[in-house]
């Protein structure tokens, strides 16, 4: 696979994504469909990470192959959105769990009143 392919199913994942948290109204939904962007951010972070390479090492193709297998600077970012959903999913249950507790709904729409 190139890299065409992989920005075009990131961009996919990030419109599926996109659209389930605007169109949603379940807050769990929404919270899922903010995961499914996130997921198409990290492959799009990591395709860019495998397929591209600093000018200064375009030079030598040997160095560049060498070098290629190495440069993990996608994969570190995809970590970290990693555990920023992760923190992201824990907050967002909780607020979740206490809007239930006291309204007894999990609707987005029905959190507007929540204003006191």
């Amino acid at each position: 696979m190139d890299l065409e392919r992989f920005l075009i199913i990131g961009a996919i994942l990030f419109s599926i994504g996109l659209y389930g948290a605007l169109s949603k109204k379940h807050a769990i939904a929404v919270l899922m469909s903010l995961e499914i962007m996130f997921n198409g951010i990290n492959l799009t972070a990591v395709a860019f990470s495998r397929y591209t390479i600093p000018y200064s090492l375009s030079s030598t193709t040997t160095m560049v192959e060498n070098a290629s297998r190495f440069f993990l600077t996608g994969h570190v970012f995809a970590i970290f959105i990693i555990t920023v959903a992760a923190a992201e999913v824990a907050l967002g249950l909780a607020i979740i769990i206490t809007i239930y507790r006291s309204r007894q709904t999990v609707l987005v729409t029905e959190t507007s009143e929540l204003k006191q």
